[in-house]
Parts: C-alpha cells; sequence; structure tokens
C-alpha cells in the first residue's frame, strides 16, 4: 500500500531483514552549505528480495545505497547490513566488510579499459586474496558465463556494447560471492532493449538467492521487483509489499 507526504517503515514480514536502516538522516557539509539527502528513513530489504528505489532525480535515491554499502555514513540513525552494524565499524574494517558482503554495480561501468573481461572481474579476487591466479580465473570465467558473456571473457571493454560493459560489472560485483548486490541505475545508460536483458540478468543473479536492490528511473523496470520503495525530498513516502 502507498502512503504519501510522510516517511513510513518498509517491512516485510516474509524473511528476516538483511537490510535494515532505522531514522537514518545524511547531511551533507561542504563548508559554506549543508544539504541534508536524508530524512528519518526506515527500511528492511529481507533476504533474497529484489528490491527498486525509485523517485525524482535528487530525492537521495543513491545515498541511499551509499548508506547501505557504507561508502556513505549516516549522520544520524542505525544501519545494520548482513548482521553488521556499520555505524560501529572503522573505514579499514568497512572496506574488509564490503567485500566480503556486498557488490557494487555503478551506472557508468567503470572497467578498466586495458584489461579484458575476464581481467576485470578478478580484480575483487585479487585484492581479497583468494585462491591461486588460476582458481581466482576460473571463477572469473564462471561469473561472466553467469551474465552470458562467455564467449568474450577475453574482450576489452572497447570490443564490447554498452550492456555487455554492464554484464561485466555485474559478473565483477558477483566476483566474491556476496550475499547482497546493489547496483546504481544499471540500465540508465542503455537503451530500452537493452535495459530488458539487463533487468533479466539481475533477476537471474536474484534468482540464485542474492539479495538485490537497485536505483532506477524507469517505472516499467521498477514495477518487475518484488517491491518498489519510492523516495521523495530525502523520506520513503511508498512501497509495495513482494
Amino acid at each position: 500500500m502507498t502512503t504519501s507526504g510522510r516517511a513510513v517503515d518498509v517491512t516485510t514480514d516474509e524473511v528476516a531483514p538483511v537490510i535494515r536502516l532505522r531514522d537514518v538522516d545524511k547531511t551533507f557539509d561542504t563548508g559554506r552549505v549543508a544539504y541534508t539527502a536524508l530524512r528519518g528513513v526506515d527500511l528492511d530489504v529481507g533476504a533474497g528480495e529484489l528490491v527498486a528505489i525509485a523517485g525524482p532525480s535528487g530525492s537521495g535515491k543513491s545515498t541511499i545505497l551509499n548508506i547501505i554499502t557504507g561508502i556513505d555514513r549516516p549522520t544520524a540513525g542505525q544501519v545494520t547490513v548482513a548482521g553488521s552494524d556499520l555505524t560501529r565499524l572503522g573505514e579499514e574494517e568497512l572496506a574488509v566488510w564490503r567485500g566480503e558482503h556486498v557488490g557494487i554495480v555503478f551506472q557508468f561501468f567503470q572497467l578498466l579499459p586495458t584489461l579484458t573481461a575476464r581481467e576485470n572481474v578478478m580484480l575483487p579476487l585479487d585484492f581479497a586474496g583468494i585462491g591461486s591466479a588460476g582458481e581466482r580465473s576460473d571463477r572469473a570465467t564462471g561469473r561472466l558465463e553467469q551474465v552470458g558473456l562467455g564467449e568474450h571473457v577475453d574482450h576489452f571493454p572497447a570490443e564490447l556494447s554498452g550492456g555487455e560493459q554492464q554484464r561485466v560489472a555485474i559478473a565483477r560485483a558477483l566476483a566474491c560471492d556476496p550475499p547482497i548486490l546493489v547496483a546504481d541505475e544499471p540500465t540508465g545508460n542503455l537503451d530500452t532493449e537493452t535495459a530488458g536483458e539487463m533487468f533479466s540478468v539481475l533477476s537471474g543473479v536474484n534468482a540464485d538467492v542474492t539479495t538485490v536492490v537497485f536505483v532506477t528511473h524507469d517505472p516499467t523496470l521498477a514495477e518487475q521487483a518484488h517491491r518498489v520503495v519510492t523516495i521523495r525530498d530525502g523520506r520513503v513516502v511508498g512501497g509495495s509489499s513482494p
């Protein structure tokens, strides 16, 4: 049910929450101007959900993702993700936690142009020191096959289409087997047909019991999620049950 004009607590009784925000505020202080991006946000996401975050430009959608991943710290409130209170973790602890628990997909791909698709996907595994070089290569190949790029593992980003590059970015985010995947406008730079294909990839990832939270400005894509959380002026103003 949608509720307008006030913040609401969006919860699910179906599964235990893997993401929980309570009364979260976020103010960015540039020194001359303070801008409040989030105001009293309460949000629960259950393990295994596929949740879309929608709302006008500048409403706070991306800030919520950054709070969930620990990239931004809340000015006030509690943030618990995958059993950890992120407000109690130091920067180094957050970096380690993020590598183990959250995969992040950016709108602009952020692939290294001098590395092949497989080498790009191997990067998080290299940083984490997981397995031998051969094992990391095999895992990266498996992730690329999972997103439909098994025949392009040795291609460089410039040799791939926009949709293929985004698939590489998703494979990279999944490299360390995180239980949570977040994506910020993952279809924002793609045409309608490719955007639909990209959503199918995210749905497939979710079907493998990965919790997926994505920001989108496309209402058609948002409506295909299990639940749509609507943000306006830094507040959660609406949601729908799974």
